[in-house]
């Protein structure tokens, strides 16, 4: 037959590939499989049938058993050789199966367990464009070591291949070596192999023997490259079986990993991927689909859902497209009107005893990304063993996995409607505010909601309380002017400059979709989150005369307690993550719970942060006491006396990712410094615990690929120690104090 462009056959070979068969056992465990389950499993991915070769050596006995146990319907064909006479001479055995056969064969290693489908997908799209006879696999290495040289004339093209041990003077320092992995169109090949097994009958017959042949006969060679030199590392002793572990570990740490492989991943705050990756309508369907299921499940359609949405990039889309797979699932739905903040989403859920509720945002993350945050009937966020269970059903989904029905349709048959619950919303939050005070003090304020959604509701509130409301960056942009829409202290310097220009009494921000604050005082100066909490819960138990501990995460000041403890109320710590907060305020009917980036909620509303609320109950407490925040905040030191927080976020590696967690978790970490430990954490992250609440935290970001470290301290620069001291563990760094 005539040559097919998409014809292939794979071959793995598994037989010993020296004279004196001492080779690593290919069946030795790599990960969570052997060391030839990565080949076979790639050869299966790329032919099926009687398109499939395993060659094994005398003793390949227990390979195959291997292979009929744990692929039982895998059909390769198992061919011997009979003596280790090279990997030209393996290739040569299958000759008498590929009579006839004119299209192409892929020799693959079943001892070099690392290469990618993509890169071999790039080899055989290689090979076909270029209507090679046969093509390489060749990489660019830092150290060739033990890997044939490749050789190129002045224009570029393969001329030899140098093995290492013949490798001499400027040819040993070539970085681009042979990788094994190859490509040939199958009568070529073996009529090469057949040349050289005539000629050289006692000599081990190796493949490159074979290159050579071809490229001094006027073959048609190609080569393909990859840059990634742990794809090509061979599996043949006990220390290539460590590194080779080591990489497959870093892949798994990899921080674009759910990307590359379109998974849904949960994070702290619900799911998140950057739009066009992660984040695509595909992948909305599978998750959408999960969730009904586990209404279905529950026996919870007859309460609906509710889905809302920000203004990010596809989020109005998204919205429309979930509507679609609930109705479809005989899942009633209510459908916000227009961009809404989050804490509204978590009110009206609650508030209509929705089964689920779903707003699409990704909250403070850069304009790139977008995201679901879920709710449950009560308002709270899902917990981690239930988006465990829900990501893992989405994954598991296809197309035709998914049930939809048009949204037009769906409008017609009063299964979407379109819902507002603004008002409603609006009118909680002021029943817990006193508004009366507030209209008194007559404040000037400055509301920058970042392009976000916290603009309408928030206006609202401090309209009707009678503020001098001035709003900046209100419009609609998905861009979030170029920035992240995080309330932090860099991106806030439009909002400082207004207040102290203008003399105002007070700047509010709010992030993306509008569950965290930020401050800024009457003179322009950032209040951080940290205190912020403290003046809140100060005011909350001093001036309203509330009662009731205070929950923290594990990030958050400690001042907390101190205060707490003042007004002999108890202090409770949590990992991060609002839901765990939300958990821990019901458990021991807490008053306030906050978290040091920036959100926070208390007794009596809603399940989740909010950061409409939170100004607003700031606002409210200017307007009590009469009193500025700086003279708030020295109240408290008097009281407590003062630490000194510092935050560095660096992007991760999965070096970083694997490694740093393995050095913290493998040493005895007694002192920091000439700082006594008194308490080291793994729980989330790892938190070192010193005397006099100076603590220090490294933990990586369940929101975004950042390792975040975090420390409090007597002085600033002992905070900066402590951090200098993190950053030394981490790969690449010194060790050490």
């Amino acid at each position: 037959m005539g040559r097919n462009e998409h014809s292939l056959k794979v071959v793995v070979l598994a037989a010993p590939r020296s004279v004196d068969g001492a080779s690593f056992p290919f069946l030795s465990p790599l990960g969570e499989s052997k060391v030839i389950d990565y080949s076979l499993g790639l050869a299966l991915r790329l032919a099926q049938g009687d398109d499939l070769y395993l060659v094994v050596g005398p003793e390949g006995d227990d390979i195959a058993e291997h292979l009929h146990r744990t692929y039982p319907e895998a059909s390769f064909q198992i061919i011997r050789q009979a003596a280790p006479r090279g990997t030209g001479d393996a290739v040569l055995q299958l000759a008498p199966a590929l009579v006839g056969y004119t299209g192409d064969l892929l020799i693959l290693y079943g001892d070099t367990p690392l290469l990618r489908r993509t890169t071999i997908s790039g080899l055989l799209n290689h090979h076909r464009l270029k209507q090679a006879d046969l093509t390489l696999l060749i990489a660019q290495v830092p150290d060739p070591g033990g890997y044939g040289r490749i050789i190129r004339d002045g224009s570029g093209r393969i001329v030899d291949i140098v093995e290492a041990e013949e490798a001499v003077g400027d040819v040993r320092a070539i970085r681009e070596v042979n990788a094994g992995a190859t490509v040939a169109r199958a009568p070529a090949l073996y009529t090469a192999l057949a040349q050289l097994a005539t000629a050289e009958t006692k000599a081990p017959l190796r493949l490159t023997d074979t290159v050579h042949r071809m490229l001094h006969t006027g073959g048609r060679m190609a080569a393909f490259c990859t840059y990634d030199a742990d794809e090509i590392l061979g599996v043949n002793t006990p220390a290539d079986q460590a590194i080779a572990e080591f990489a497959l570990q870093k892949r798994f740490f990899h921080p674009w990993r759910a990307e590359e492989r379109s998974e849904i991943r949960f994070g702290t705050g619900g799911w998140r991927a950057v739009i066009g990756e992660g984040f695509t309508m595909h992948n909305v369907r599978r998750l959408c689909q999960a969730l009904a299921n586990h209404a279905l499940y529950q026996n919870q359609e007859r309460a609906g859902v509710l889905i809302g949405y920000d203004r990010r990039f596809l989020s109005d889309r998204a919205a429309a497209v979930a509507a679609e797979i609930f109705a479809a699932n005989n899942l009633p739905v209510q459908l916000l009107t227009e961009p809404t903040p989050t804490p509204l989403v978590t009110y009206a859920t609650a508030f209509q005893q929705c089964a689920l509720g779903l707003v699409f945002t990704a909250s403070h993350n850069p304009p790139e990304w977008n995201g679901l945050k879920v709710f449950h009937q009560d308002g709270s966020l899902l917990m981690a063993d239930e988006t465990d269970r829900i990501e893992a059903e989405a994954n598991r989904l296809g197309v035709d996995d998914v049930v939809k029905i048009d949204l037009g349709l769906a409008l017609t048959a009063q299964m979407v409607r379109y819902v507002d619950y603004t008002n409603e919303y609006v009118d909680a939050v002021e029943n817990h505010i006193d508004l009366a005070a507030i209209r008194a003090a007559a404040l000037r304020v400055v509301i920058d909601p970042m392009y976000g959604v916290g603009q309408a509701t928030l206006e609202t509130v401090l309209t009707e309380a009678r503020c001098r409301v001035t709003t900046i960056r209100g419009r609609h942009d998905p861009l979030f002017g170029g920035h992240s829409p995080a309330p932090d202290l860099q991106a806030l310097s439009l909002l400082i400059n207004t207040v102290r220009e203008g003399r105002y009494h007070l700047g509010l921000a709010t992030d993306g979709d509008a569950d965290r604050i930020a401050i800024v005082d009457e003179t322009g100066q950032f209040v951080p989150v940290n205190e912020v909490l403290l003046l809140l819960y100060y005011y909350l138990r001093r001036y309203r005369g509330e009662t009731g501990g205070v929950v923290r995460n594990l990030a958050t000041t400690h001042l907390l307690d101190r205060l707490a403890l003042h007004f002999g109320e108890a202090a409770y710590e949590t990992p991060v993550g609002f839901k765990d907060i939300v958990a821990a305020m019901q458990t021991h009917n807490a008053l306030l719970g906050g978290e040091s980036s920036g959100g926070l909620t208390i007794r009596g509303h809603i399940l989740g942060k909010d950061g409409i609320f939170a100004a607003a109950l700031f606002v409210e407490m200017l307007a009590v006491t009469g009193r500025t925040i700086s003279q708030l905040l020295d109240e408290i030191y008097r009281l407590v006396g003062r630490l000194h927080t510092l935050e560095v976020n660096l992007e991760i590696t999965s070096e970083m990712k694997l490694l740093l967690p393995r050095r913290l978790a493998e040493q005895k970490i007694t002192a920091i410094g000439s700082y006594p430990v008194r308490q080291v954490s793994h729980a989330d992250g790892t938190k070192v615990v010193l005397d006099n609440d100076n603590w220090l935290l490294l933990r990586f970001s369940g929101t975004e690929p950042l390792l975040r470290i975090f420390a409090e301290a007597d002085t600033p620069a002992k905070a900066q120690e402590l951090v200098q001291w993190a950053r030394a563990l981490l790969p690449g760094e010194p060790q050490g104090a």
